[in-house]
């Protein structure tokens, strides 16, 4: 891992959302005067939070929502286009932060002219245009003779790339190579779990054959994590369990479940080291789930076991925000912010500096990011474990207590109480 990952705690932003875009235009998309400039404003604040670089949502040509890709190589029009992202490169790279982009290439828009191409090609009409998209999406014949397409989970706007051809292995790799070129120091590789390892087995030694230290992970809800990070080459994948079993645990009173997804994290940490995370932008807010308090012992546990941690924007600050399966049912997790941190609530400043002192506590103990844990008590509202580095030579004491009040207690190897809640 380079040093800026193994060192690396995103704040997870959503821009679409952040800058206050229309999400669902009714006509032409366009900018409104907040594009991803309204992120520089916040770049100190990100930097005392601890936070050592952004982990940006999808910020390409896209019809609606951001995952509907119109055209990879252009910043939205929405977010100020190809020149706010340098801008922001140039802002993050003054302030010594890095930038981990989101690359949607499982599916595009059904708007994408790689989608016409294919369609113009399965109808024997193939016109000077799509020349360039031909080979990216794949267009079959139904029984009455009609073009067909492979969609995504359902989306009939959501249509699949076509990751068996050589021209989509060249596009993804022309892509990821132009972003890191131009600022980008990473990718988080958007519904992995739906793309053949073997197509990112084919892209990735072309990205990092150009960009050595760069640092890429999938998202992967569920399945063998490690056989995925050895197949396709990826550096990383979400680890979706880890964030189910804490939110789980501390919403049922039910330590044994954490328990024993940590021990199945510590064997990750044997293959790879996992993305952590207790919030994103496809999740209900941890707050809502479960509640400030029980959510400050959520935040206890991410900052004192292995991994590559993430913050979701708003999390800092205690935001609650509940995802509903409609449509539109992301936008109460995905909000926009001010248009600086002082225009923030004071109500949330004490879970910003909670963040702030347990952000610090894995900075000044950067063996965490491989640690593994063991157990020390177990019962169903109480959880002490000890989070010991790779090689033995330190070692954090946590306990998790919900049996009245939900609290917590972080102790190092001398037995010094590093923080209390």
């Amino acid at each position: 891992m380079p040093d800026w990952a193994r060192h690396g705690i995103f704040w997870h932003v959503y821009p679409l959302g952040f800058c206050g875009c229309d999400i669902r235009p009714s006509g032409p998309r366009e900018f409104h005067g907040r594009g991803l400039d309204a992120l520089i404003p916040w770049l100190g604040y990100v930097r005392d939070l601890g936070a050592s670089g952004l982990l940006l949502g999808p910020i390409f040509e896209s019809a609606t929502h951001g995952y509907d890709t119109l055209d990879h190589m252009h910043v939205d029009v929405r977010l100020g286009g190809d020149e706010a992202f340098d801008r922001l490169a140039a802002a993050c790279r003054d302030m010594g932060l890095s930038i981990v982009l989101d690359g949607v290439f499982n599916h595009v828009s059904r708007s994408h002219p790689a989608v016409r191409a294919a369609i113009d090609e399965a109808n024997g009409a193939l016109s000077p245009e799509d020349g360039q998209w031909r080979g990216l999406v794949r267009a079959t014949r139904d029984a009455d003779g009609n073009p067909t397409l492979g969609v995504f989970e359902g989306h009939d706007d959501l249509v699949d790339l076509d990751h068996d051809s050589e021209a989509t292995v060249d596009y993804v790799a022309r892509v990821m190579n132009h972003w890191i070129d131009r600022g980008a120091s990473g990718w988080r590789l958007d519904a992995a779990y739906a793309v053949p390892t073997g197509f990112w087995a084919k892209v990735l030694p072309r990205v990092r054959a150009a960009h050595p230290y760069t640092w890429i992970f999938g998202e992967v809800i569920h399945g063998d994590y490690p056989a995925v990070v050895e197949e396709s080459g990826m550096d990383s994948v979400t680890q979706y369990e880890l964030w189910k079993s804490i939110q789980h645990a501390l919403e049922t009173d039910n330590f044994f479940e954490l328990d024993w997804n940590l021990t199945r994290h510590n064997a990750f940490l044997d293959a790879f080291v996992p993305q952590t995370f207790i919030g994103n932008h496809d999740v209900t807010r941890i707050a809502s789930q479960i509640g400030p308090d029980k959510a400050a012992l959520a935040l206890a546990v991410l900052m004192t076991v292995g991994g590559v941690p993430s913050i979701y924007y708003g999390d800092e600050q205690g935001y609650v925000g509940v995802k509903e399966q409609r449509f539109g049912g992301d936008d109460d997790v995905r909000p926009k912010f001010p248009d600086s941190p002082d225009r923030l609530s004071r109500l949330g400043e004490p879970v910003y500096r909670m963040h702030q002192a347990l952000i610090a506590i894995r900075r000044r103990n950067p063996w965490l990011l491989d640690a593994r844990t063991e157990k020390v008590l177990l019962e169903n509202r109480r959880f002490v474990y000890r989070t010991v580095a790779a090689d033995g030579s330190d070692r954090l004491t946590v306990e998790l207590d919900v049996e009245s009040k939900p609290s917590f207690s972080i102790r190092d190897a001398a037995g010094t109480m590093l923080y209390r809640y």
